[in-house]
């Protein structure tokens, strides 16, 4: 039972410094991301796994298939924390931010449902307005060729001015959608987000359903504190030097345990 009990600890301890590993990753990923627009910090949830079975010489037969020992611990799940990040103001009038938790539907290449944060519009080649990536707001908002400028109010509305700078004309409404269940987002590269079919959006007109306004000439910063992340990577460290001092020392008992004369 001595050496089992040894060897197990190599593996407590293994199975302790990958979690704690995986959690210095992703603790690393939001620190370089701080100055993202739009960016979500993540964190690790951790839970305990237990062995299958154990052996137990003097427990009664019928029990030892039933006796179970904690056999270290496990990263199970990364998550999204969507806190609102600052919107920083920069006067440019194709930049939209969202204030709140909502979404902005864009379409994907293959007409797939792409939910964005918001950032940097432009009018892509089909006169469509769109978002840096080329992807056509899921409004299919076309622009018309003699409009100068462009102005979104907080409700979606979106107007524009034609050559005269005189006449204003209504454009297209650029609606939110909200998710129940944040759970559900999946991240992609450039501040996209998918969901899994079958997930259900409430889509409303900003200000509506609590789903947030729209804010033109703003974009959101990152919703990383640098401090926190501080924080919780000395505790992630100080965790995984105390899982590595458990294979040190279960190396120690085996090697006095291997330099036994009988």
């Amino acid at each position: 039972m001595g050496a089992i009990a040894m060897n197990g600890a190599f593996y407590v301890g293994a199975i302790g410094l990958d979690s704690q590993q995986r959690a210095l990753d992703n603790i690393a990923n939001n620190i370089a991301n701080i100055n993202t627009p739009t960016f979500k910090r993540s964190d690790m949830r951790f839970s305990e796994i237990m062995s299958t079975q154990i052996n137990d010489l003097d427990a009664p037969l019928l029990q030892q298939s039933q006796q179970t020992v904690p056999a270290g611990v496990i990263s199970e799940a990364e998550f999204l924390l969507f806190e609102q990040g600052q919107l920083r103001p920069t006067g440019q009038p194709n930049d939209l931010a969202v204030d709140g938790p909502g979404f902005i539907e864009l379409l994907g290449p293959s007409g797939q449902i792409m939910l964005w944060r918001g950032g940097t519009l432009k009018v892509n080649e089909d006169g469509m307005l769109a978002a840096t990536n080329g992807m056509a707001l899921r409004a299919l908002i076309a622009v018309p060729d003699d409009v100068t400028e462009m102005r979104i109010a907080s409700d979606g509305n979106v107007t524009g001015l034609t050559d005269s700078g005189q006449n204003t004309v209504d454009i297209g409404q650029i609606n939110l959608v909200k998710i129940d269940d944040a759970s559900q987002l999946q991240r992609l590269d450039g501040g996209l987000y998918s969901v899994q079919d079958g997930v259900p959006l409430r889509e409303s007109m900003p200000g509506e359903d609590g789903s947030g306004l729209l804010v033109q000439g703003s974009i959101e910063g990152s919703n990383v504190q640098l401090t926190e992340e501080m924080v919780q990577m000395m505790l992630v460290q100080r965790a995984f030097a105390s899982n590595a001092q458990v294979l040190q020392a279960a190396d120690q008992l085996m090697s006095i345990t291997n330099g036994l004369r009988r």
